[in-house]
């Protein structure tokens, strides 16, 4: 039953704390539900949960779509809410749900930004290319292994040394859930990785000694450590706005496929749950087989 301390606020803190504990989400996924449902009690403006109606809820839909939020944005927020306001229903906090009633927004389709194979090997072998220091030995075998095994940022800045098996060529990683998984790694992948852990890594700060990915100050690499280490050397090659965070997670699927390989691999290499998440990158495929008939059949 609803008590006065029981404001929307509160209830939120007490559902982040039930993700914890009954459903071990992670840190980003609790992020992303604090901000949208932060959001929502910020534009409904009530202090009361039961005063929340459906009228509500379509009218936050209409605000975010006013605000110029993409479809998937809309989705992902609208779908926090539906789930904050289905757990204060089955916990009893409210006598029913109005999200019933509301339609989710339509989602658009976007294709992932794929680099082309010949900007790829120019990508792994810019940062040996223009530097022989340390942080370009990192750089370079960052690059290589999220081109090789398809792995999630997230997934390349968890990698312990140990993670790396370069006798059998594979790398152990964390997936979403907690879900372990190994993925095989060419030799080229590996054999910078060996460089950096004998000859670059030694020369950084020891203070974090398991973490493979290091930054000056020894401690793990982050995600927008990544993220600006990619930039800086998509600018160089003026694909700034090719790229994202795991557009070389995006080539990987996209390439493998195009080279034969069979759509079930390829999701277990990327570790999807669902067959239907990696069919996306069936679509750049077909693109690519059409230019290749463009290209070499001698009436198209």
């Amino acid at each position: 039953m609803i008590t006065e301390s029981s404001t929307i606020t509160s209830l939120i803190e007490d559902f982040l704390e039930y993700l914890v504990v009954e459903r071990a989400c992670s840190n980003n996924t609790l992020v992303s539900y604090r901000n949208d449902l932060n959001q929502f009690d910020e534009h409904v403006n009530l202090t009361d949960v039961n005063q929340i109606t459906s009228r509500h809820i379509d009218k936050y839909v209409k605000y975010l779509s006013h605000k110029g939020y993409l479809s998937t944005t809309k989705g992902r927020k609208l779908a926090s809410v539906r789930s904050f306001v289905s757990y204060l229903h089955s916990e009893g906090f409210i006598e029913n749900d109005p999200t019933e009633l509301i339609p989710t927004p339509k989602r658009s389709q976007r294709l992932p930004k794929v680099l082309k194979l010949s900007d790829v090997k120019k990508l792994l072998q810019l940062p040996l290319h223009i530097s022989s220091s340390p942080d370009a030995m990192r750089d370079a075998a960052m690059l290589q292994i999220a081109y090789a095994s398809g792995l999630r940022v997230s997934e390349i800045i968890g990698l312990d040394v140990e993670d790396i098996d370069f006798t059998v060529g594979s790398v152990r990683c964390l997936g979403k859930g907690s879900k372990e998984r190994m993925v095989p790694v060419h030799r080229i992948a590996l054999d910078s990785i060996d460089r950096y852990v004998r000859r670059g890594r030694t020369t950084f700060k020891q203070q974090e000694s398991k973490a493979l990915f290091l930054n000056r100050r020894g401690t793990r690499l982050t995600r927008q450590g990544f993220w600006g280490i990619v930039k800086k050397y998509a600018k160089l090659m003026g694909l700034e706005n090719s790229m994202t965070p795991h557009t070389l997670r995006h080539s990987f699927a996209t390439h493998l496929l195009e080279g034969g390989a069979s759509i079930r691999h390829v999701q277990e290499l990327l570790g999807h749950a669902s067959i239907s998440t990696t069919q996306i990158y069936t679509h750049l495929t077909v693109e690519f087989v059409r230019d290749q008939y463009d290209n070499a059949h001698p009436r198209a």
